[in-house]
């Protein structure tokens, strides 16, 4: 499951939250159903934003085989790829 930040407007706070893409938020209710946070005195219908981060990224010289897989350097064996 993805996991998201959220920056809180009522108090300038990031949250962290794991849920489906499928899932969207836009209040601190929302927010807090979703993550069991507990801060009561921030009203449930303070707004959240998506705080756009970027992915780990892995570069190929750190793995043990850094060729690309048989599917993304032209084709697998036999013209047919096991994983399509």
């Amino acid at each position: 499951m993805p996991t998201y930040d959220y920056r809180c407007e009522a108090n300038g706070k990031v949250y962290e939250v794991k849920h489906p893409m499928a899932v969207s938020v836009s209040t601190w209710g929302e927010l807090r159903a979703l993550a069991d946070l507990s801060d009561d005195s921030i009203p449930d219908n303070a707004p959240v934003a998506k705080v756009l981060t970027t992915g780990g990224v892995v570069k190929s010289s750190a793995l043990k085989n850094a060729d690309a897989p048989p599917c993304m350097s032209g084709g697998c064996g036999g013209g047919r790829c096991q994983f399509g």
